[in-house]
């Protein structure tokens, strides 16, 4: 366990990626280092959000620069040219000058799908070919924001975009190719939720301290397009607590399943989903209250269980000590093993005695 910020992995190729606000680091599978470098070789960035595409094999991760001398806030998007991390990588910087906060990247097996907050223009896509060839690449912006990109983990070019509006409403979008081979936009369904538990978390609280910490977002942090639905996780308001809500949603809009982690007597915050290819489900999350310190979570579920079921919760580990602050980012992420697209894993933070956060990595096998 090491202390990072907003830690995310990507697994393929035989390798683990690790990234965080500290650097980028490679394992093997078993966990023995490989190689490290800074986020300076990569044309600088912090909150760095990562995925490996099975399609194309190759990793791919973006870097937010808000500091650099020109005032561009460029997104750096890397991909690697093959499922080696250790090889060759091709950086392409996006201006991004009224971003505010880092983003959103995910894939299709042709796309690649940025947004992120501020501006006008706050969604781009380019051609995955170009950026693992390291060719020059056309970057197409969008007006607005389409949404989050979801990882297109299914054998398809088109590239979905998910947002949840202030209504509730679900509106999926997609980006499919034109004629001429340019991105075109289709909404594929706006649909209305009858959810019981869809109000935004409260913050939650920690042990030895009246410091509350940040619970998350109802907008997922992450999603997956998986045999032709769209999976993800979310943080919720239930009776004054966070907790955990997840969803399967058809392309159409409906709900197919809808399943919740919650407590009368501790928080459930920071979720991300991981989905492998028979539709067995990993959801990722932390715990904590005024008895415990912030703790790495899971739970899972194999496809052929009850609709909206999850087994039980499989601890992590302990928190050490508190926060001494309100924000707990991106700590943790839940992704697909782009080798046999069956294992799951999650990277997990737990606080050290300092309240800092460590970093736990955890492989979930199926069969």
């Amino acid at each position: 366990m090491v202390t990072q910020v907003d830690p995310q992995i990507a697994v393929g190729g035989g390798y683990v990626l690790h990234g965080s606000n500290s650097g980028l680091v490679i394992y093997d599978k078993k966990g023995n280092y490989i190689e490290g470098v800074s986020q300076r070789c990569f044309n600088n960035g912090i909150d760095p959000k990562l995925f490996f595409d099975p399609h194309n094999r190759v990793f791919g991760f973006d870097l937010w620069n808000p500091w650099d001398e020109e005032k561009l806030k460029p997104v750096n998007i890397s991909i690697s040219e093959t499922d080696d991390p250790t090889g060759a990588w091709n950086t392409y910087p996006v201006p991004a000058p009224k971003g505010v906060d880092g983003g959103g990247i995910s894939y299709s097996k042709k796309w690649i799908g940025y947004s992120f907050p501020g501006g006008r223009e706050r969604t781009f896509v380019m051609k995955m070919e170009d950026a693992k060839s390291g060719k020059p690449a056309t970057i197409y912006h969008f007006l607005g924001s389409l949404g989050h990109p979801v990882a297109t983990q299914d054998d398809v070019d088109e590239l979905y975009f998910f947002e949840i509006t202030r209504n509730g409403e679900f509106i999926i979008r997609r980006i499919v190719t034109s004629e001429d081979g340019t991105p075109v936009c289709e909404v594929v369904s706006d649909k209305s939720q009858s959810i019981s538990n869809f109000g935004w978390p409260p913050k939650s609280p920690q042990k030895d301290t009246d410091q509350l910490t940040s619970s998350g977002d109802r907008n997922p942090k992450n999603l997956v397009f998986q045999n032709g639905d769209i999976w993800f996780s979310q943080t919720i308001n239930v009776n004054g607590r966070a907790a955990i809500q997840w969803h399967q949603v058809k392309i159409d809009g409906l709900i197919v399943q809808t399943g919740l982690i919650s407590s009368e007597t501790s928080n459930y915050i920071q979720t991300t989903i991981a989905v492998n290819k028979n539709s067995d489900v990993l959801v990722g999350f932390q715990e904590t209250n005024e008895n415990m310190f912030i703790s790495p979570r899971l739970a899972f579920r194999k496809a052929n269980d009850p609709k909206g079921t999850l087994r039980r919760i499989v601890n992590l580990g302990e928190g050490q000590g508190f926060t001494n602050g309100v924000s707990w980012g991106d700590y943790n992420g839940s992704i697909i093993d782009g080798d046999n697209l069956m294992d799951l894993w999650t990277i997990q933070s737990i606080t050290d005695k300092k309240g800092k956060g460590d970093t736990v990595i955890v492989k979930v096998p199926f069969k």
